[in-house]
This record gives C-alpha cells, structure tokens and sequence, in this order.
C-alpha cells in the first residue's frame, strides 16, 4: 500500500478502484512494454527495421507477428512505420482480434472501428478474400482509420460507414444475378472506384446530409455514410439501392456477418497511458469521463445496445467477441450477463487459443482479463458468443 499512497492519483480515483475490486498498484506499472505488429511479407526486413530503431525487437511468443519494444521508444519516424511495415497495437487488443478465430472468405464487421489498428489487424489476417466492414460514429476518427489502411495497403477488402453502431443494419455485401437488363441496370446509380476526390455536386449533397433535419421526417444524415471502400470490397459496381438495402432478420441468419467484433466505448480505466494523461487534462477531466455515475450508467446502456446489435447482425453459428479496455465488472461481466438473459440464442464460448495466453479469467467462466501486471499489457476484458439455432 506504500507504493500505492504515492501515486500521483485523486482519492475519489482510488475509492472508484477499490470499490471495482481493482489493484490501485497497476498505474505504477510504467514499465509495461508498448507492442507493434509486422505486416505480413514484411519479416525479411526485421533485421534493418531493428537497426533503424536501434533497438532488438522481441517477438511475443503467443501473439504471432508481434513484437515489443521499450515503453518509451518512439517508432513515429522511423522508416518502417512511415512505409507501413508496422503498426502500434496493444498486445490484448491483438488477442482480442485473435479469438475470432478469422479465417479466409469471412465477411467481418468491425462495429467501433476507431481508430483502427485492430480493423488493420482483420484485413491482415482475411488476406486475400473475405471483407471487412468497419463502422464508428466519428466521422473524424473513421477518416483516421481509413487513413491507416490506405498507409498500410490494407483497404482492398474494405469499407468504411460513418453509422451509429446501436442501429446499423446493412449487411456484407451480397452477390447480386447479372440478369438485370443493361437498361435498368445504367438507370441505377452505381459505384465507381473509390477516390477521395469527389464531385462538388456529391460534396454539397453530404455537407447537406450533416446538418441536422428540419423536419420530423427521417433525415438524410440518419443512414450510414460510406467514406472508403476497397476494390475487392464488393462495393465496386454494385448500385446505392443493393447497399444500402437493409438486410431482415430473416436473411441474417444465413447471410449475416461470419465474425462481428464490438469493442465497445468505455470509461478506459484498463489503460495506465490513458490514466496518465489526466495528469496533463486535469484531474476533474477524469472525474467527468471516468468517475461520473451518470455518466458509465449511459456507457453501460450503451455497450448492451453496441452487443446486441452487433449480434443482430450475425450469421446463425457465427462467432462475436466483445471487448472493453475497462476494468470495472458494470461495463464488462454485468454486461455479459444482462445480454444472455435478452438473448436465448447466444451462447459463450471458450477462447481456445487463450490457454496460452498471460491472462486471468473473468467473473463469468469462459471471459478473460488483462491487466498490466499479469499480462504486461493494456487492460482488456473479452468475451466471446456464438449464435445458436432457437
């Protein structure tokens, strides 16, 4: 408790842990390594990559394709991340990817995509099949994401709506019969390649779409917005009206999402880097966002919606993971607990790959937390569901 004591944290900070069963001793874990992940094909440049940074990269046995460095090494301007070669990426949340269990040909739906290193991570690991379809509802941190994989050359598969994850409700893109007659076919607005520039006519219509709607009807600014999409995303060809149909539940269970991943919003409490920096915000900053009761109750409410949304729109046996960097059991174990019992369908499911993980199981058997000390990474609870037949 003498090293405790000496933290530079507020005591209604400390009361919030204690009262969430949370070792205040995890902030003093300064030395906990900062992680990046190499893009695959780009392991025969390990060697110059270490020298360029000066610094030996160690490879984590249970992570494939990451590595860690030094917490205060800086990789911002080497050569190998400005061309791509890695990316920053916290260890846990790498797992968190992992226990999709993602494989060739999986249509993916990444619900809180920002800011965008685990969307990364899903393209690298569907390769060259499948898609991804990331989501968020910051249109400013969904272009940072889109960003990301335009620097890494990782877009191909995917495509990007600015949409509210609680109501979203497009599905992958379907293939569909080229029977169509060319006439109705050219009638149709169709997509063409992906550009960031695009007509000053479209421009001003999506400025328009923004502004808040005048009328109690349904306003433009209500459907997604789709700002990216990939060549080989399905996009491509395919006319607004098949985009945006919304996909009935009915159709959901076959064509739906293979892998959903919610990683949902939270107060980010697992986070010793983002605690840290209520140092430099202020400490009533970490009042307002973190300790403020009404506050994590809106959090909460919204984590289940993000969850049951998210498993809305997953294929009948398909696999979802939820995640949060919160420690605190409300936004994580009485999640969990509250979606099963609205959901007859789901079922928890055991994270095979996590017997070699340096995690602790969760409240609930079958979810599993990280945390600074046990694992040496950010803190992360994940949980993983299936979608059964009722």
């Amino acid at each position: 408790m003498e090293e405790v004591s000496k933290l530079p944290l507020p005591e209604a900070f400390l009361d919030f842990l204690q009262a969430n069963g949370l070792d205040a001793s995890i902030y003093i874990a300064s030395d906990t390594p900062r992680y990046i992940r190499l893009k695959p094909g780009s392991e025969g440049d390990l060697r110059e990559i270490e020298a360029e940074i000066n610094c030996n990269l160690e490879r984590v046995a249970w992570l494939p394709g990451f590595f860690s460095l030094p917490p205060h090494l800086q990789i911002a301007n080497s050569k190998a991340y400005k061309e791509g070669k890695i990316y920053g990426i916290d260890a846990a949340s790498g797992a968190a990817v992992l226990a999709l269990n993602i494989s060739g040909g999986d249509n993916v739906l990444d619900l809180c995509a920002a800011p965008g290193a685990k969307l990364c991570m899903i393209a690298d690991l569907l390769g060259d099949s499948g898609s991804v379809t990331g989501v968020d509802i910051a249109r400013h941190r969904l272009a940072a994401c889109r960003t990301m994989l335009q620097k890494y050359a990782l877009g191909d598969r995917c495509r990007l709506f600015v949409a509210d994850g609680t109501t979203f409700s497009l599905g992958p893109v379907r293939k569909f019969s080229h029977s169509r007659s060319c006439e109705s076919a050219c009638k149709e607005d169709t997509f063409t390649e992906w550009t960031s520039r695009r007509p000053w006519k479209e421009r001003k219509k999506a400025r328009k779409a923004r502004k808040p709607a005048a009328s109690a009807l349904i306003a433009e600014s209500d459907s997604p917005e789709l700002i990216f999409y990939g060549r080989d995303s399905g996009v491509l060809g395919t006319s607004k009206s098949e985009l945006y149909q919304i996909v009935c539940r009915s159709e959901v269970l076959s064509r739906g999402y293979d892998k959903v991943l919610v990683d949902a919003e939270c107060t980010h409490d697992g986070s010793i880097r983002h605690i840290q920096k209520y140092e430099h915000w202020g400490w009533e900053t970490l009042h307002q966002r973190v300790l403020n009761a009404e506050r994590t109750d809106n959090l909460t409410n919204l984590q289940i919606k993000l969850l049951t949304n998210g498993f809305k729109l997953l294929r009948l046996g398909g696999l979802l993971v939820y995640s949060t960097c919160s420690l605190t059991v409300s936004q994580n174990e009485d999640v969990v607990e509250r979606f099963l019992k609205e959901n007859a369908s789901a079922e928890l499911q055991e994270i095979d790959a996590a017997k070699d993980w340096p995690c602790k199981s969760g409240r609930i058997p079958k979810t599993l937390r990280f945390d600074p000390v046990t694992s040496q990474t950010s803190g992360l609870f994940v949980a993983k569901f299936t979608k059964l037949a009722i």
